[in-house]
């Protein structure tokens, strides 16, 4: 059995290589922007027109236990098919009965005490809407094997298809029982609809990939590579929704829902930019992990693309959040405005320590990635309960930008340091979006408060700001383009 790649790619291999990574990166973005432009589009429909804070609640805290066992539901051994060298139709039996048997006993398990887990996160009655959408732990098992060898190939234009199918036939589940009045439950029966069609997408994509089979010492390899990998997934999406437990079981179900709707904002920038690279950034270091030099310069160059890309997005959301939240979702949506500042600085810290999590499990680092999110979330958790019960959902988005930028960040760019991408690799990809971001705030504040809130000023303010960032970040456009140099 091979484990993780340790060879060097050959030379001539590179710009190979790259051109894969490049135009997976195109398609995962098109990709990324269209679905999640599409789910925006949906999310607006439903919280205007049919489903109220309360509603929006309960399917947080459904959401939030879902991404919670999709984050262990394979163990962690379906990064195998991305990582390990050799041909992976060899192992790809084994990690399939591997992920789907995990799967099948953790939604036993949740099925079982989905009463209990709703009422204490404070929603007794999210116990139905757990048990529903949970199932796509079972889809998603089943699903790995053949959406790893996608990722592998760098296959992101079947990837769209694939998502594409998955996008239209839950949105059209859920707007339909939306509307007959079924509540959260239109969204869990949504999702589960929508990842029938994405079993069934992928399974086209990537012929032949759905078989089962079994191999005592194979499995006994993949679980000592993948169990570490779960371990420290499972942390980092407790790190992502434990603020959403703690406001539930803490605060009422209208500061639930309200709470809710604003990570979701926060979350735009971080979906459409940051999922699209972390569709290609795993595969990406894997190649590079053998020589540190390039592993920086590879770092260096996705962080800025990323970081420049999502700043932008960041501020504009953090400086017009009480305008953008009335004019997209109505009146009775503003409260949710007070948090959004804090969580777009928090997604924006997500962002790159995602990218750094990539990394740090490309080159083999896991104990040091189980140590980051052990502490994170140890920190994390008291700090926000404070935050809640002193400043109620504004105070949960200030602990969790306090958490992460006094005590994560510095944690995470040590444990790059030591894996050989240096501080400098980072400030530099970093200085120029951050700089651009400063100078488009200042901006929006001072044109808001000129202008005012109207359709017609807010999109003079914001085209105005835009403007501002560009021209502050273009001289940087060369060292995205990596044709600056060497990385440190």
């Amino acid at each position: 059995m091979t484990g993780p790649a340790t060879d060097t790619e050959a030379a001539p291999q590179a710009p190979s290589l790259g051109r894969k990574v490049g135009s997976a990166a195109k398609w995962s973005l098109v990709n990324t922007v269209v679905m999640r432009l599409g789910n925006f589009a949906t999310g607006i429909v439903l919280a205007r027109y049919f489903l109220g804070p309360e509603a929006w609640g309960v399917y947080g805290i459904a959401q939030t236990v879902l991404l919670v066992l999709l984050s262990a539901n394979e163990l962690g051994v379906s990064l195998a098919l991305v990582r390990w060298e050799g041909d992976p139709r060899r192992f790809a039996p084994t990690v399939l009965t591997l992920s789907a048997a995990s799967s099948c006993l953790l939604y036993a398990v949740l099925f079982a005490a989905a009463p209990a887990v709703a009422g204490v996160l404070g929603s007794p009655e999210a116990s139905g809407v757990l048990r529903v959408m949970c199932l796509c732990v079972v889809l998603d098992g089943l699903s790995q094997v053949p959406a790893g060898f996608l990722t592998r190939e760098f296959a992101q234009g079947r990837r769209m298809a694939v998502d594409g199918l998955n996008f239209v036939l839950s949105t059209a589940v859920t707007l339909l029982l939306a509307v007959e009045g079924w509540g959260a439950m239109s969204f869990a029966w949504g999702s589960v609809v929508g990842n029938v069609a994405a079993l069934i997408g992928c399974c086209l994509a990537a012929p032949g990939t759905l078989r089962f089979g079994w191999d005592r010492e194979q499995a006994r390899a993949l679980l000592r590579f993948g169990l570490p990998l779960a371990g420290a997934s499972m942390l980092a999406l407790g790190v992502v929704n434990v603020d959403t437990m703690v406001v539930g079981s803490t605060l009422d179900p209208l500061a639930l829902g309200f709470y809710v709707l604003a990570f979701n904002i926060s979350g735009w920038p971080v979906r459409i930019i940051s999922e699209a690279a972390r569709r290609v950034s795993f595969a990406g270091f894997s190649r590079l992990a053998a020589s540190p030099e390039a592993l920086a310069a590879g770092f260096g160059r996705a962080l800025g693309v990323v970081m420049a890309g999502t700043v932008p997005l960041c501020v504009l959301l953090a400086a017009l959040a009480a305008p953008v939240v009335e004019l997209v979702y109505g009146e009775r949506w503003l409260p949710a405005a007070a948090a959004l500042p804090w969580l777009m600085a928090l997604g924006l810290v997500r962002i790159g320590c995602e990218l750094a999590y990539d990394c740090l499990v490309a080159i083999g680092r896991r104990s040091s990635l189980i140590g980051v999110q052990a502490l994170w979330l140890l920190l994390l958790l008291p700090a926000l309960v404070v935050g809640a019960r002193g400043g109620g959902i504004v105070g949960v988005a200030q602990a969790h930008v306090l958490v992460a930028a006094a005590v994560v960040v510095p944690v995470f760019l040590l444990a790059l340091h030591r894996g050989g991408v240096g501080l400098a690799t980072v400030a530099r990809a970093c200085a120029w979006p951050l700089l651009g971001g400063l100078a488009m705030g200042a901006v929006l504040l001072v044109l808001e408060s000129y202008l005012g809130d109207g359709v017609l000023a807010l999109l003079a303010t914001a085209t105005l700001g835009t403007l501002t960032y560009v021209l502050c970040v273009l001289p940087a456009r060369p060292l995205l383009l990596g044709r600056s140099g060497r990385a440190a």
